[in-house]
């Protein structure tokens, strides 16, 4: 079957079925791109994938039965046979084949078995580095269970596993990622034999794993700077970061469970790098902050941008790459079939950060290119001289950074990023120069959406005197070019217990937007958590949707005009500002307040008078405060 006949086979099957592209990749359990890709005919299925569509083909039966009789002529009836049966023993060193999503890893079972992974080296490393020597390790154990998978479905094509092996050697095209045999799984787990070539046997645990990693990564270009980053056997002052015994036991621990195609949902990978992030990050302060953004306000950024088929999106500071994830993840979300998936840019400074932000555009199948750097000092993404330019910008930078000297870094900047918008921005914080490199890298029509903290929204207004904040928000107000501003919960993100906000950009405001700012105070939107806070989807979805309304709600959003962010409020953004969440409190004077107490006490007389007089008539003797 070409790529032309298998993408005939999904829109008849999707039609058939009246589903959609979505909610097929559900279905099959791979990414929604995967099956825009495979429907445009730009790629084409694995053999363990192809076996995935014959098997829910054969699924639906009747309702079916053309399909299969054009498609699948050959197929058994139920679509099964004798070797489709699972083996039991799931530590076996011979690839399993296809199963069913009844037999899949499910996600607290995953959670444990990471949090065992990293209890299992605890004491030898700090919590913040556990992740680092894990997630190589769970994504090499991925891609070579992937890896068995394949070739066991490449020997029924060619007859033999010695066969397949042979072949696959000869055109690495012929599976998804080649594994070298010294990399592969039962190697690294002790339970197969390799053989060294001249006496290179490596001599501890480590340097096999070290070695493992670095012949996936020179195997497969686009591995390259992503799982090779770590060395298993780096010594420090005479002692090994991590010992051959903690390491054995994590492979061990990883080697309980199969990691194939079928074994897992296909973002297995990235839930546990998501996992993990936040188990360690909820510990560990403002370093685990710094790359970390808790999955909804992501969400939350996605629902407010609405990404279009074919934009371009770039996050100058992408940390793990999960913003722009979730631009992409919205777009499907809302069209069902993309023909034209996002085009995703991002550069980050950190190795490790950097790396996971990698094995996401590979995990989720989307075209993405990461590269590594300093954007302030030394942005990559360039066209002509100048900054190439986005449809959409996604970041959330580190906030109140005090790293960069105006002088190198503002002023002699080359790319004209500063000067002309507003000035430079002070020593001691760099988020609005964050947001003039946005804007620099917006395009004509471009729009961005920012986290920042919420200082960056008020400070230096109602001072005397300049300040190069105020400055800065002085410039982006007259041009019109900011569209919301909104306020979020406290004690979100895991670096901080302080709110945050979001600063909407827009180049290209719609015209009953143009000179006013939409502010909306999401303070009390939250549900809490242990140990943060966090947004609901309903929270998600009331916010997402007044900020598309763009019309005022009481205690929740307002539209303010320019002129009076600028006159009445010298250039303060801050939503609190001009939304007030609270019931207004009453302010009384004193003695009207006694004048009425007064009449109270009055009127308290004139009913016990009253009661006192009913009681006697009925020949019962009241006393004031009660009866008798």
């Amino acid at each position: 079957m070409g790529k032309k006949r298998l993408a005939e086979l999904l829109k008849t099957l999707r039609k058939r079925l009246n589903i959609s592209q979505a909610e097929l990749a559900r279905s099959l359990k791979v990414s929604f791109p995967t099956i825009n890709r495979w429907e445009n005919e730009k790629t084409f299925p694995d053999p363990l994938a192809l076996h995935a569509i014959e098997r829910f083909v054969l699924s639906r039966g009747n309702e079916c039965a053309d399909i299969i009789a054009n498609f699948f002529p050959e197929a058994e009836p139920n679509g099964e046979s004798a070797s489709d049966e699972p083996h039991e023993d799931s530590s076996s060193d011979q690839p399993l084949p296809f199963r069913g999503p009844a037999a899949m890893l499910d996600v607290k079972t995953m959670e444990g078995v990471l949090w065992q992974a990293a209890c299992s080296i605890r004491g030898e490393k700090d919590a913040p580095k556990f992740k680092d020597y894990i997630l190589p390790l769970v994504f090499i154990k991925r891609l070579s269970d992937v890896f068995a998978d394949e070739i066991t479905r490449l020997i029924k094509t060619f007859g033999n596993e010695v066969t397949a092996l042979e072949n696959v050697e000869a055109d690495h095209g012929l599976v998804r990622f080649y594994i070298p045999a010294l990399a592969r799984w039962p190697v690294i787990s002790g339970r197969k034999k390799h053989s060294w070539p001249g006496g290179r046997t490596p001599k501890t645990l480590g340097e096999l794993v070290t070695a493992a990693t670095r012949a996936v990564a020179k195997a497969n270009e686009s591995l390259q700077g992503v799982i090779d980053i770590v060395d298993y056997n780096e010594t420090r002052n005479g002692e090994r970061e991590i010992s051959d015994n903690a390491l054995s036991r994590l492979i061990e621990i990883l080697s309980r469970h199969r990691l194939g195609l079928s074994d897992v949902e296909p973002d297995f990978l990235g839930r546990a790098y998501e996992y993990l992030l936040r188990k360690f990050a909820e510990g560990q302060g403002q370093s685990a902050g710094e790359f970390f953004t808790p999955r909804e306000v992501g969400r939350l950024i996605g629902k407010i941008l609405r990404p279009k088929q074919g934009e371009e999106a770039y996050d100058p500071c992408c940390g793990s790459g999960g913003l722009l994830v979730k631009c992409e993840l919205d777009l499907t979300e809302r069209e069902g079939r993309v023909a034209r998936p996002l085009k995703l840019y991002g550069q980050e400074l950190t190795g490790a950060s950097f790396a996971i932000a990698r094995m996401n555009m590979v995990i989720h199948d989307m075209e993405g290119e990461i590269v590594r750097g300093n954007t302030m000092t030394n942005p990559k993404f360039r066209e002509g001289g100048r900054l190439k330019r986005f449809d959409i910008v996604v970041t959330n930078p580190m906030w109140n950074q005090d790293n960069f000297d105006p002088e190198e870094t503002y002023e002699k900047d080359p790319l004209d990023r500063f000067s002309n918008r507003g000035g430079f921005a002070s020593r001691q914080s760099a988020d609005w120069a964050w947001l003039q490199h946005i804007h620099a890298s917006l395009n004509e029509k471009g729009r961005a959406a920012v986290v920042l903290d919420t200082g960056a929204a008020s400070r230096g207004s109602g001072s005397q005197g300049d300040n190069r904040e105020k400055s800065i928000r002085r410039w982006f107000v007259k041009k019109d070019l900011i569209e919301a501003v909104i306020l979020l919960p406290d004690n979100l993100f895991y670096n901080t217990t302080a709110a945050g906000i979001i600063i909407v950009l827009n180049n290209a405001k719609a015209k009953d937007r143009k000179g006013k700012v939409l502010m909306i105070n999401a303070g009390g939107e939250f549900e809490k958590g242990r140990p943060k806070n966090f947004l609901t989807e309903a929270a998600i979805g009331k916010i997402a949707a007044a900020f598309h309304s763009g019309k005022d709600g009481e205690r929740f959003a307002k539209a303010v005009k320019a002129e009076e962010i600028a006159g009445k409020n010298d250039f303060n953004l801050s939503p609190s500002r001009y939304v007030e969440t609270a019931t207004a409190t009453e302010h009384r004077d004193i003695q009207e307040i006694l004048n009425d107490l007064a009449k109270l006490k009055k009127e308290a007389g004139r009913q016990d008078a009253e009661m006192r007089k009913i009681f006697e008539e009925l020949g019962y003797k009241y006393e004031q405060g009660g009866t008798r």
